[in-house]
């Protein structure tokens, strides 16, 4: 069995998607929907750039859902392969979105509208410079909650991101994260700040919390054909109402990434395919199981080699 799964923000690059824009029509075609649904042209800035601009929190949601789409469009479209067979369809944060709206949970055009929303609310909810996020490698998530909860009295911070094993993603203001740092630095705990401008998912985004359920509350959600895994509880979502209520808490809660792998593959599959730019993916479940098949569609030649 496989599940098709979807990357989230970082795998972004200016060219990202170019060999299927140039190949297929139909992508073409979706590039101007996207620029007309927008009002503005999101394809020029995948395609063209500038880097700084396409990293905008605002602008990288809606960029790297239209690839994804995209790409799993033209695996369906033009090269026939049935990925609804897939057992799961699961994505990373911002990738949860390209997993509903490729499993027909949510239109093309309301998934780019509430992704522009949800990058631009995110992105507002605390002042620049005032949060960020520290990468903890080699570690475990026991140690980390565990360093947490003995400082919690002087620290605000939370875990954002269990993506894999030996690699945990923290938020929280600057000054405390800072702090946490020396912390981290005497006892021998490697880590990295990120070049994000904002803390996601942590309480500090309570703002977009509370935009985003005003937002999604007015969408139209229909049952796609496919089963989804929250990021939120790392399990099947079983009704629309519970999709909503998720993806609100999603917001402010714990991407569960290396729970929500686990969970899947103890549910028999055995292959996952990632469907977007870059392999960040692909590369976390590798750490999560040695025993897994993984293909990552980036071009044509990818699909061509995909067996399923």
């Amino acid at each position: 069995m496989f599940s098709v799964i979807f990357p989230g923000q970082g795998s972004q690059m200016v060219g990202m998607g170019k060999e299927f824009y140039d190949n297929f029509d139909l992508v073409k075609n979706l590039f101007k929907d996207a620029d007309e649904t927008l009002n503005f042209s999101i394809s020029k800035l995948i395609l063209e750039g500038p880097n700084d601009e396409l990293n905008l929190t605002a602008n990288t949601q809606p960029a790297i859902f239209l690839i994804s789409y995209s790409i799993y469009n033209v695996i369906k479209k033009e090269f026939n392969i049935d990925l609804s067979k897939a057992k799961y369809f699961a994505g990373h944060s911002l990738g949860e979105y390209s997993a509903l709206s490729c499993a027909g949970y949510l239109s093309f055009s309301d998934t780019l509208k509430i992704l522009r929303i949800r990058g631009d609310a995110m992105q507002n909810s605390v002042p620049k410079g005032q949060g960020g996020m520290v990468a903890v490698l080699g570690s475990t998530v026991e140690t980390i909650e565990k360093i947490l909860k003995e400082n919690e009295k002087n620290l605000s911070i939370q875990i954002a991101n269990d993506n894999s094993e030996g690699q945990v993603v923290l938020s929280g203001k600057t000054d405390d994260l800072d702090r946490l740092i020396l912390i981290f630095k005497e006892n021998t705990i490697k880590n990295i700040k990120l070049p994000v401008s904002a803390p996601f998912h942590c309480s500090l985004m309570n703002k977009a919390t509370n935009i985003m359920k005003e937002e999604i509350n007015k969408l139209k959600f229909t049952k796609g054909e496919n089963k989804l895994i929250s990021n939120v509880t790392a399990t099947e979502i079983s009704n629309i109402e519970e999709l909503k209520n998720l993806l609100v808490e999603q917001i402010e809660n714990r991407v569960r990434w290396r729970e929500s792998v686990i969970n899947m593959i103890d549910s028999n599959v055995s292959h996952f395919i990632e469907i977007g730019p870059g392999k960040v993916l692909s590369g976390l479940v590798k750490r999560i199981s040695k025993e897994v098949k993984i293909d990552t569609i980036n071009n044509q030649e990818d699909i061509k080699g995909l067996k399923i």
